[in-house]
C-alpha cells in the first residue's frame, strides 16, 4: 500500500468474514474495539516520552500550513511514520532510536515553544536504545523503556526474587507482568487506581459489550475473568483467566488481550500490551491438527534426554486462524504464529493453544512475489529450484511445529526457576522452538501425516533458514551494530553454532563460499546437518530444563550476538541495490456497522479504504 524508510506497508483481507453469522461478527467487532482501545498503553510503555512526542508531531503534521512537499516536512512525515509504527521514538525492531532527517530549527518553528521534547528527539545521548541486552551494563539503566523508575538491574533481580521465594505455591504467578516497578515499590497496571487506569476501562467496556455476543459460557466466563483482572490487576486472577483460556476450544473466534510477552523488558519480567481478533480458517486448520494429535509421538522422539520430556503431553490444540484486529504490540508489526500462555507450568498442567494466521502469511507470501532477493543471494539453480517448489509448505510447517509443539515441549526440572536463565530466556526459548521445527522438518513422519509432499521439500527450508541466520536477517541491522532483537539471535546462533559443530577434519555440512566476489551458502550434507540440528534441540533444552544461566549466556554471546563487520557490509550493499523494505507492516480494516431505516443492525462489514495515515490520525484522535 504505501512505502516509507525500511518500511512497506500492507493489507490483509478478513477471508470468510462474510460466511460467519451477524452474532459472531458482532463479537468480533466488539471484541475488535477493545483490541484497538489499548493501543496508547503500548506507546507509554516503549517510552516514557511517547505519547506526548506523539501528540506533539501530531499536532504540527495537522496545522501545518507550508509546502507539504518542502524536504523538511517530507522527512518529518516520514519521522512521524516511522514512530506510529514502532509505538514510539525508537525501531521496532532493532531498537535504536530514529534520527531525524529534518532539523530542530525547523520544528522549533513548528510549535508554541521549545521543550524538554526536542532534547529528547535530537540528542543522540537521551535514550539512544529502547531495549538493551549488551553484556557488562546495568540494562535496566541504560534502557529508554518505560517498564521502571528509579531502580537498578540488581534491586529489580532482588525484588522478584523475594517475591517468588516468598510464595509457597508452585503455580507461581508472573510477578512483575502488570506493573511498574519504582524505589518505592509497584505500580500495578489496573482500573482501581492503577496505572493505564483510563485505557483499561474503556478495554473492559468494549469487552462487555462483547460478552453479549459470545458463542459460549465459557467465553462470558473468560470476558468475566479478564475484566476482573483488569480492574483489580491480580496476577492469580489472570492465571485463572489462561487456564481457562486454553480449554475454550469450542468457538470459532477468540483473542489475545492483555500484557503478555516480554521481549520489551531487557529481564524479561514486564508484559507489553497487546491485541488480537481471530476467527478459524478451517480447510487450512486440518494440518495443524493432524500435528497437534500427534504431539505425544513428537514429545516421545524428541532427541533431548528422557529428564526433559513430559511423560504426558496435555491440553495441546493448534488453530489456523485469520485476524480480524491487530492491536498494540502486534501492530502494525505483527507476528505470523502465536502460542500462549508463557507460563510453564500452566503449559505443562492445562496445555497451551497455537496458531497461524493465514491471512497475514497469505500477504506476506503476495508481497514476495517477483522479490530480487532469492536470486541475489542464491546461485544454485538446483536449490533455487527447491525453494520455488517447496518454500512457502516449509515455512508454513515450520511457524505451526515452533508455535503448536515447539514451545510447549520439554519440561523444567523440580526446582528449577521459570527465570533462571534471566535476559537469555527469550533467545534461548526462541531457539528451542525453532530447533523443534527444524529437526522434525526433515522426519518421514511429515510425509506420512501428508504434511509434505516428500522428502525431498525439507531441504529449502533448511537452506533458507541457514541462509537468513548467516546472511540475510543482517540487512535489518545498522553496520557496526549487534544483534539486539531475540528472534534475530535465536537464528544467528542456531546458524553460526551450526558452523561450528560442523567444523572438522572430515568434512563440515554447511560452507560459506566466495563466487564473483559475492558470498554464498552451501550445504553438503543435510543428513549430517539434521544431527547438528537434534544435538543443539538437546543441548538448548537441557539448558532450559537445569537453568544453566552461565551456557545459555555463552551460547547467545559467542553466536547470537556479534556479526562479522566486512560480510556485513558486503550484505548490505548487495542488498541495497534491489531497492527493497526489510520490514512489513498491516493496515487494519476498519469493522462498520450496517443499520437498517429503524436502526437495527443488520450486518458488519470490513472496509479497506482507510490509508496508513488516515488509521493513524484516528486512532490518535481515541476514535475507536
Amino acid at each position: 500500500m504505501e512505502r516509507f524508510a525500511d518500511i512497506q506497508m500492507l493489507r490483509y483481507k478478513l477471508t470468510g468474514f462474510d460466511n460467519l453469522s451477524l452474532k459472531q461478527k458482532l463479537y468480533i467487532y466488539h471484541l475488535a474495539k477493545a483490541t484497538e482501545a489499548g493501543r496508547d498503553i503500548t506507546f507509554d510503555q516503549f517510552g516514557k516520552y511517547n505519547l506526548s512526542i506523539r501528540q506533539m508531531l501530531e499536532d504540527v503534521y495537522t496545522n501545518y500550513n507550508g509546502d507539504r512537499d518542502d524536504e523538511e516536512f517530507k522527512s518529518f512525515e516520514v519521522y512521524l511514520k516511522r514512530v506510529w509504527f514502532s509505538s514510539g521514538i525508537h525501531h521496532h525492531y532493532g531498537m535504536e532510536k530514529f534520527v531525524p532527517g529534518f532539523s530542530r530549527a525547523w520544528l522549533e518553528g513548528q510549535i508554541a515553544a521549545p521543550n524538554v521534547l526536542l532534547d529528547v528527539i535530537f540528542n543522540p545521548e537521551i535514550q539512544p536504545k529502547r531495549v538493551n541486552k549488551a553484556e557488562g551494563v546495568d540494562l535496566i539503566k541504560t534502557s529508554a523503556c518505560n517498564y521502571y523508575q528509579n531502580v537498578s538491574q540488581e534491586e529489580v533481580e532482588a525484588f522478584y526474587g523475594k517475591a517468588k521465594a516468598e510464595f509457597d505455591d508452585d503455580e507461581i504467578p508472573s510477578f512483575g507482568l502488570n506493573s511498574t516497578l519504582t524505589n518505592k515499590g509497584e505500580q500495578v497496571w489496573c482500573v482501581n487506581g492503577g496505572k493505564y487506569s483510563k485505557e483499561l476501562l474503556r478495554i473492559c467496556e468494549h469487552l462487555e459489550e462483547a460478552k453479549k455476543y459470545a458463542e459460549n459460557d465459557k467465553q462470558k466466563k473468560l470476558i468475566e475473568l479478564l475484566v476482573g483482572y483488569y480492574h483489580t490487576g491480580n496476577l492469580q486472577t489472570f492465571d485463572e483467566y489462561s487456564k481457562l483460556w486454553v480449554t475454550e476450544k469450542e468457538g470459532e473466534i477468540d483473542f489475545i488481550n492483555g500484557f503478555i510477552e516480554v521481549y520489551g523488558d531487557p529481564l524479561g519480567y514486564k508484559g507489553s500490551w497487546e491485541g488480537l481478533v481471530e476467527y478459524v480458517d478451517h480447510e487450512a486448520t486440518k494440518k495443524t491438527r493432524l500435528i497437534a494429535d500427534n504431539a505425544q509421538w513428537f514429545e516421545d522422539n524428541s532427541p533431548v534426554d528422557s529428564r526433559f520430556k513430559k511423560p504426558e503431553v496435555k491440553g495441546v490444540s493448534a488453530r489456523v486462524i485469520c485476524a480480524a484486529m491487530l492491536g498494540g504490540d502486534e501492530y502494525p508489526s505483527t507476528a505470523i504464529g502465536i502460542n500462549l500462555p508463557n507460563a510453564d507450568w500452566i503449559r505443562e498442567r492445562y496445555g497451551s493453544k497455537s496458531i497461524t494466521i493465514s491471512n497475514i502469511i497469505a500477504a506476506y507470501n503476495e508481497a514476495a512475489k517477483g522479490s530480487p532477493m532469492k536470486r541475489e543471494f542464491t546461485c544454485d539453480e538446483e536449490m533455487i529450484a527447491l525453494i520455488d517448489k517447496y518454500a512457502d509448505q516449509c515455512d508454513s510447517l515450520h511457524t505451526d511445529l515452533h508455535e503448536c509443539l515447539g514451545h510447549g515441549s520439554g519440561q523444567l526440572l523440580p526446582g528449577v526457576a521459570t527465570d533462571a536463565l534471566k535476559n537469555y530466556f527469550s533467545t534461548i526459548e526462541e531457539a528451542r522452538a525453532d530447533l523443534f521445527g527444524l529437526y522434525y522438518c526433515a522426519d518421514e513422519k511429515m510425509v506420512e501425516l501428508g504434511l509434505l509432499p516428500d522428502m525431498e521439500a525439507y531441504k529449502s527450508m533448511y537452506y533458507t533458514y541457514l541462509l537468513n541466520g548467516l546472511l540475510t536477517q543482517t540487512v535489518r541491522i545498522k553496520l557496526g551494530s549487534d544483534i539486539e532483537e531475540d528472534h534475530m539471535r535465536n537464528r544467528a546462533l542456531i546458524a553460526n553454532w551450526a558452523m561450528a559443530v560442523g567444523e572438522s577434519p572430515a568434512t563440515n555440512p554447511i560452507q560459506l563460499y566466495k563466487k564473483d566476489g559475492k558470498t554464498y551458502l552451501r550445504i553438503n550434507d543435510f543428513a549430517a546437518l539434521r544431527s547438528i540440528f537434534a544435538y543443539q534441540l538437546a543441548e538448548i533444552q537441557r539448558i532450559k530444563s537445569e537453568g544453566d544461566y552461565n551456557e545459555a549466556k555463552r551460547l547467545v554471546e559467542t553466536f547470537g550476538v556479534k556479526i562479522d563487520k566486512q560480510l556485513h557490509k558486503e550484505v548490505l550493499d548487495r542488498y541495497e541495490k534491489l531497492n527493497i523494505a526489510p520490514y512489513k507492516g498491516f493496515i487494519n480494516p476498519m469493522l462498520c456497522l450496517v443499520k437498517d431505516e429503524q436502526g437495527n443492525v443488520t450486518d458488519v462489514v470490513a472496509d479497506y479504504t482507510e490509508s496508513y495515515t488516515e488509521q493513524m490520525l484516528r486512532y490518535g484522535r481515541g476514535d475507536y
